[in-house]
């Protein structure tokens, strides 16, 4: 009696620290809920009477994982990632060995110092790389997600569009006493930017001047600003010059407002900006840089002076702003040079058996010949669930029920202890007879 007494103590003991631990984590994210599960001993003999063999107690069975989902909690952080459905995240403790690898539904991730994505304990998250153009997976092959913060080589500028409207009830100027610096000289301008080898960015202005001596046609002249003030920039074979040598090209226009020709038909180019009497300060980039220009889309009708079309194919190095996610579980990367990038997919991991997997602290658990090799796929697709940013999973725990738990517990061990005692007390009797 004693023994079976022995057995419900410890088995008890086994129900209390295992609600014990689920109440502790209550509030850590991706936990599971662990459930105690017995079985009673019995055993007989040839030489015992099975319909008289109570028994030998109670054994413990398994603690088994309920892997049902836990409720969700928004944290208006967009590296804070939640399953939605079945699947795991993966993470690596080696970024070099992604192979070895354990599963998670604790979607806590930020940037280490390499910026890469790691959990609270420094494992990396791991993702397929993802063709930039097709936006899809190149390899489903899983390695670290590197968000880096810094994206794309500078790009100087040589190709400029620009679409206006210039004025048909414009007033008349005099293209000889043209003067950037002087406003009474010209009509209107537009400023814009523009980039050099090394991604420097500089002020672009355009001048423009309806002519007084030729009807429909105007005059536009550029200047490029530095650090020590702006400077004309003289178009090579322009058509139009004012008196200081200042060197642009002719719009000229139809009856009707349409674009009749610039330039007499050459290309609009200019000679190069770091290089001359007025050369633009480059700082070390390539002063033989040149700008060309396109104005097709240009018109004179009778409306207000309006800049209709401004692009360059210039760009800087852009800095790291923001990291997104989309339905796919693709990581998109916003940089401060306009550039939206899919640094990679957010890898997925299910088994066939999940009560198999081993667990290994940390809300981790690793694969098992119980619950079959990991199966490896992507968010909204099959039977994997669907990832959603900004939110995270909580602990599956039901206060409640495990509050009612503990009590069972509880009693369950009182029980046997009082068991215990009353075999103990029999004993003592037993002892006494004389």
């Amino acid at each position: 009696m004693s023994y079976v007494s022995l057995s419900g103590l410890s088995s008890a003991q086994l129900d209390l620290n295992t609600t014990s631990n689920n109440i502790a984590n209550a509030n850590t994210f991706g936990f599971k809920e662990s459930r105690a599960e017995f079985g009673d001993v019995y055993s007989n003999s040839l030489f015992t009477n099975s319909k008289t063999t109570p028994g030998g107690g109670v054994q413990p069975s398994k603690i088994a994982q309920q892997f049902h989902e836990g409720s969700s909690v928004s944290t208006n952080n967009p590296m804070d990632l939640r399953i939605s459905g079945t699947g795991f995240f993966a993470v690596s403790k080696e970024r070099l060995v992604p192979q070895q690898n354990e599963i998670t539904r604790n979607g806590a991730f930020h940037l280490n110092k390499d910026s890469y994505m790691v959990t609270s304990n420094d494992e990396f998250l791991l993702g397929y790389e993802v063709n930039k153009d097709t936006n899809e997976v190149v390899s489903y092959e899983p390695k670290p997600i590197n968000v880096p913060p810094e994206f794309g080589k500078p790009k100087q500028t040589a190709n400029i569009e620009i679409g206006a409207n210039l004025p048909a009830n414009g007033d008349l100027k005099d293209p000889a006493l043209f003067d950037f610096t002087d406003p009474e000289t010209y009509n209107r301008s537009t400023s814009s930017t523009m980039y050099d080898s090394m991604g420097q960015s500089y002020k672009m202005t355009t001048y423009y001047v309806k002519d007084q001596n030729q009807p429909n046609t105007w005059q536009s002249y550029y200047t490029v600003s530095d650090g020590a003030g702006e400077k004309p920039v003289n178009i090579s074979g322009g058509d139009a010059s004012s008196p200081t040598g200042h060197v642009g090209h002719t719009i000229r226009f139809n009856n009707d407002g349409t674009l009749a020709s610039l330039n007499n038909g050459q290309p609009i180019v200019t000679e190069a900006i770091g290089e001359g009497p007025n050369a633009v300060e480059m700082n070390g980039a390539d002063p033989a840089q040149q700008l060309s220009f396109k104005l097709d889309s240009t018109t004179q009708f009778a409306a207000p002076f309006e800049l209709t079309k401004f692009s360059e194919d210039g760009a800087t190095t852009g800095f790291l702003t923001k990291v997104d996610y989309d339905e796919k579980g693709n990581v998109l990367g916003t940089y401060s040079n306009g550039e939206n990038v899919t640094l990679g997919r957010v890898a997925l991991v299910r088994v066939a058996n999940e009560q198999g997997l081993e667990k290994k602290g940390g809300t981790q658990w690793d694969s098992t010949t119980a619950s079959g090799a990991k199966i490896w796929g992507e968010s909204n697709k099959g039977s994997f669930g669907t990832i959603n940013n900004g939110t995270l999973e909580q602990s599956n725990i039901d206060m409640t029920q495990e509050l009612v738990d503990l009590i069972s517990a509880q009693r369950n061990f009182q029980a046997n202890s009082r068991a215990l005692d009353v075999h103990n007390q029999l004993q003592q009797n037993i002892l006494q007879i004389r």
